[in-house]
């Protein structure tokens, strides 16, 4: 995530009391147990398949990249970069768990002390890591730098990217587990160093113009997109030159690949294990006994879905990156992946709704073709239809359809092959319109939440979408977030 504090309202046995409203609650139908309890246990199956999916693709990116060590070419370095297309599939659509004291955030489902921060947290500190080109527009020293840091360098103070070897790859220090764990605790929160990002930052480098390698201005991404290949183009040299020496850049990038890979896979392991049968947070996370215990789980579950699709996505994830054209806010600003990103965190909650998990795209074609997962149970949608409200049930029916055109858009922009039109290019001043589609999911977001808000007060659960999770008015995508 967006290192933002968001969620006041995180689901814990105090949520009821502090978020919910009483009159909700008191004019509210009586819970049916036995369907509720339907709920949970898919919503905990899904979770459990997501992230088995998820550590099954980091792993695979962990083949690629010891492959791209072993022998660094253009066609490993390619297929490495598809491996970490891949990973991101699955785990895209786990966003949805967070906010909720599930394992990826919470280690007692209480305390915020998940690894969370070392899985996804972005934007990513690239100048403490390798070299960087920075300019006054889109790769500001306040964008790509950090304000400090506990990695060592620069005397643990101030990285911007103004001194060539004055970060981790270019210096002496040790690249192990322990330094990729100082990550994101500087005032400014943009030194994280581990994750999926840092990753994607060392495969792919800085998003920078094709044609020559200078940095965009913010007005000419479109003609920095190349057609044969989105994102950043960091060349096969820094992976290959003078590799056999093992304090060479190339050699300390590989380590350093070698290590993020397999933090990435543990964290992920971890956070999976929590979901297993019979775990601790599983165990009580789907025992319920009263109706007080079966609302405080079903808050769960709409507090991750309302708050994603607001507070986070629409505005964190989209509307800071719109509203102000900066490519460093964008979700996957190295690769141009950020299309899917918004595409599989929405995906996400419409899995939570109708109790279903397709699997993930393992050939970057749209459809979900590894369904070995999947999972087709007892959703949300299908609570609302048992009890009585089906015209509640249609009207989030209606709400997510809508998002899902828009975020469709989006994907169709980037994958158009005569005028490809990443995130990037979307958010660009000049694109900035009533008609592009991120405005338009950015609403449709706004709306989806509302909805969920309103399945949340018809059960008697009280606030579920936090107003105070995110500084954007997500009804005015072109404003900026404060």
């Amino acid at each position: 995530m967006k290192l933002t504090q968001l969620a006041a309202c995180i689901a814990a046995a105090s949520l009821l009391t502090a978020c919910g409203s009483s009159s909700d609650s008191d004019s509210a139908p009586a819970i049916n147990m036995e369907k509720a309890q339907l709920v949970l246990n898919t919503n905990a199956d899904i979770a459990l398949a997501a992230y088995i999916d998820s550590v099954e693709t980091a792993k695979a990116l962990k083949t690629a990249l010891a492959t791209l060590k072993t022998t660094p070419d253009a066609t490993n370095l390619e297929a490495a970069k598809k491996a970490w297309l891949v990973s991101r599939e699955p785990y895209g659509q786990t966003e949805v768990y967070r906010f909720r004291n599930s394992p990826i955030d919470s280690s007692d489902y209480a305390s915020e002390d998940g690894p969370e921060g070392d899985i996804n947290a972005w934007p990513l500190g690239e100048a403490l890591i390798d070299y960087v080109i920075t300019n006054d527009n889109d790769f500001t020293a306040d964008q790509v730098g950090v304000t400090a840091n506990e990695a060592g360098i620069n005397e643990n103070g101030a990285v911007t990217g103004a001194v060539a070897n004055q970060n981790i790859i270019q210096s002496t220090v040790t690249i192990d587990a322990e330094l990729l764990a100082n990550t994101a605790t500087a005032s400014d929160e943009h030194d994280v160093i581990a994750g999926y990002h840092a990753i994607e930052f060392l495969l792919w480098g800085q998003d920078l113009n094709t044609t020559d390698q200078s940095a965009t201005n913010g007005a000419d991404r479109d003609q920095a997109v190349n057609l044969g290949a989105n994102g950043g183009q960091r060349p096969l040299t820094d992976f290959t030159a003078d590799v056999a020496n093992p304090d060479s850049p190339a050699a300390r990038r590989h380590a350093y690949l070698e290590v993020a890979v397999d933090k990435l896979i543990e964290d992920l392991e971890t956070v999976r294990d929590g979901w297993k049968a019979g775990a601790d947070y599983r165990t009580k996370f789907t025992s319920i006994e009263t109706e007080s215990q079966a609302k405080q789980k079903l808050t769960e579950i709409l507090t991750g879905m309302g708050t994603l699709s607001e507070g986070e996505l629409a505005g964190e994830r989209m509307q800071i990156a719109y509203s102000s054209n900066s490519q460093e806010d964008e979700h996957s600003c190295f690769s141009d992946n950020t299309h899917r990103d918004v595409w599989l965190n929405a995906e996400g909650v419409a899995n939570s709704f109708y109790g279903e998990y397709a699997g993930y795209d393992s050939n970057q074609d749209g459809v979900d073709d590894v369904t070995t997962n999947a999972v087709d149970g007892y959703g949300i949608n299908d609570y609302l239809r048992d009890v009585g409200l089906d015209s509640l049930a249609d009207e989030t029916v209606t709400a997510l359809a809508a998002t899902q055109t828009h975020y469709t858009a989006i994907d169709a922009k980037a994958r158009d092959a005569q005028n490809p039109q990443p995130f990037d290019v979307l958010i660009m001043d000049e694109n900035r319109n009533a008609t592009n589609p991120v405005a338009l999911t950015i609403i449709a977001l706004n709306k989806q939440s509302n909805v969920i808000q309103d399945i949340a007060s018809e059960l008697g659960l009280g606030d579920v979408v936090d107003d105070e999770a995110s500084s954007c008015n997500t009804t005015t995508p072109g404003v900026a977030c404060d």
